[in-house]
């Protein structure tokens, strides 16, 4: 007898809420197993965009967001 015969011997000896642990286990383990994606880059994102942000571009965006914050909530 092979495993996959032992494993699905045993499964049907299991009530159906048993067997459904064992189908939510096997997805787990395989999905340890499956390779993810690669994450891409956010500049790789705007890469064809011609779209320069500077240093001096986000601070000034900070203070137009943050200017008007009242000092006793900070």
């Amino acid at each position: 007898m092979n495993i996959e015969q032992a494993v699905l011997e045993k499964l049907r000896q299991l009530p159906i809420d048993k067997q459904q642990e064992v189908l939510n286990f096997a997805d787990f383990l395989h999905q340890k197993i499956t390779p993810k994606p690669p994450l891409h880059s956010v500049k790789g994102l705007w890469a064809g965009l011609d779209i320069d942000i500077t240093e001096e571009d986000i601070a000034q965006a900070r203070k137009e967001m943050w200017g008007n914050f009242a000092e006793e909530d900070i």
